[in-house]
């Protein structure tokens, strides 16, 4: 059977100018986050590895735990670094991939304030490191929740949907936004080559045990062996993206995206609603799910949005494709966690 695994090394099956990445050194921030956790993975599995990759997170012990194969690898190094503050290293990184943010809803009800300035304070740090470091290009991982509120049609790139600005809950999608805008200005003044990336909401096993995003719940209440527990009546329709097929966008977007755009990541395949993802996580681990809906503290950390799909036809023009459908690739997650937490 085909695992998590056998995903990442696939994605070097892909036809892209992978000579771009010789002999380079590749910065990923937020390494021991979701998205990022995946994207070094993936780097390190290239059986060609000619490069060097320099994964930088706030926590060595989970790094240390996420990335002991790597250990005596010449090809990895870790660097312990909060992107709020100045990079005091001296390395010339060709390519950054800045995938670092605070996601957890938790965090925009507690410290809304922290989420925006590391936001915002990230692409500031990271952009003038590399403007004085020789840097090639800039990948900035924004987010889909950049979208707002919509009209109910498809989002392309070019669509901007209602963000209440006076909300504290706003402060990741208004600093997401206000990145983006950093990003441009950025190239548009200093001449860096940026490209921006919108992942959608995303599944994959490089969740923390504090990660309070509806699937790692639904994923943690499984692996207990309990119902799981659904917070709302779960009726926001969303995309969805396997992390393996998010990393492979990643890479697309590095290696052969226009400077200056930004790109949709979703898998069309995997729009679903939260009560749809419940039934489906709870049916792999044959549990039930139960209501239990939430104080309204905790309601205040969700995602207001209650139509988000996305369109990928851009990504797709440069080569991006998928194979599977969600179930599938879900089960694979599962089982990965299962085994991370033997």
């Amino acid at each position: 059977m085909i695992s998590y695994i056998d995903d990442i090394r696939n994605v070097w099956k892909n036809t892209l100018p992978w000579e771009k990445l010789s002999g380079k050194n590749i910065l990923v921030t937020g390494a021991t986050g979701l998205i990022g956790g995946c994207l070094v993975e993936t780097l390190m599995a290239n059986p060609s590895v000619d490069y060097v990759v320099y994964a930088s997170g706030r926590n060595e012990e989970r790094a240390k735990k996420c990335f002991s194969q790597y250990r005596n690898d010449c090809h990895f190094n870790f660097i312990k670094y909060d992107t709020t503050q100045v990079l005091e290293i001296d390395v010339p990184f060709d390519f950054i991939i800045h995938a670092a943010s605070g996601a957890a809803p938790a965090e925009f009800v507690k410290h809304p304030v922290e989420v925006m300035k590391a936001n915002l304070s990230g692409v500031i740090n990271l952009i003038e490191y590399g403007i004085n470091h020789q840097l090639t290009r800039f990948l900035y991982v924004s987010s889909g929740e950049v979208y707002g509120e919509g009209d109910g049609r498809v989002f392309t790139e070019e669509y901007s949907g209602y963000v209440d600005s006076t909300s504290s809950r706003s402060c990741y999608p208004s600093s997401k936004r206000a990145s983006e805008t950093l990003c441009a200005s950025y190239a548009a003044e200093y001449g860096v080559d940026v490209v921006i990336a919108r992942p959608c909401h995303t599944y994959g096993p490089h969740y923390t045990e504090t990660d309070n995003r509806v699937y790692a719940q639904f994923i943690r209440n499984v692996l207990r062996n309990e119902d799981i527990v659904m917070k709302s009546s779960g009726e926001q329709f969303r995309s969805w993206c396997y992390v393996v097929d998010c990393v492979s966008a990643l890479l697309h977007i590095l290696l052969k995206g226009e400077k200056g755009q930004a790109y949709n990541i979703a898998d069309a395949n995997s729009n679903v609603t939260i009560k749809q993802l419940a039934e489906m996580i709870a049916d792999i681990g044959k549990q039930r799910v139960v209501m239990d809906i939430s104080a309204d503290v905790e309601k205040s950390g969700f995602n207001p949005v209650s139509k988000s799909v996305f369109d990928t036809h851009k990504l797709e023009n440069l080569g991006w494709h998928l194979e599977g459908n969600m179930t599938t690739k879900m089960k694979r997650v599962i089982d990965e966690c299962r085994k991370r937490s033997i």
